[in-house]
């Protein structure tokens, strides 16, 4: 049986990023590495969250990748989440070493908040919050 109330707090600490995302949107006091920090932990937690409630165990890990493959790999649709692994760079790696990141065009911080709202919203059905 899954565990539907960590996978909540897994949701609800999602939430947490994500509302740190929508304050930064408009700010350029924020670097973009510090937006894109927390779409990746918002991201990492959704997913987290999500594996959870199909009773799987998630690893200790930051890669994006890893947890959309897990899903995918217990049969979840999770195409349209792929592009979002692009923000694992700022898991660890981005916070600790300037430079490491050099975007080639500054973050679209209005398209990233509606992706990561859309999973937020998906994970949510699938654990019916």
């Amino acid at each position: 049986m899954a565990d539907l109330e960590h996978a909540r707090s897994m949701l609800r600490m999602a939430h947490k990023d994500f509302n740190a995302l929508v304050g930064m949107q408009g700010n350029p006091l924020f670097a973009d590495e510090i937006f894109g920090f927390h779409v990746q932990q918002a991201v990492e937690k959704a997913l987290k969250a999500w594996l959870c409630a199909r009773d799987a165990i998630y690893p200790m890990t930051h890669e994006l990748t890893r947890l959309l493959a897990l899903l995918e790999n217990q049969g979840a649709e999770v195409e349209k989440f792929w592009p979002l692994v692009q923000y694992t760079i700022f898991a660890v790696q981005a916070r600790y070493e300037e430079g490491v990141t050099e975007l080639d065009e500054p973050i679209d911080r209005a398209a990233e908040v509606e992706n990561v709202s859309v999973l937020l919203a998906h994970v949510e059905q699938m654990i019916a919050i």
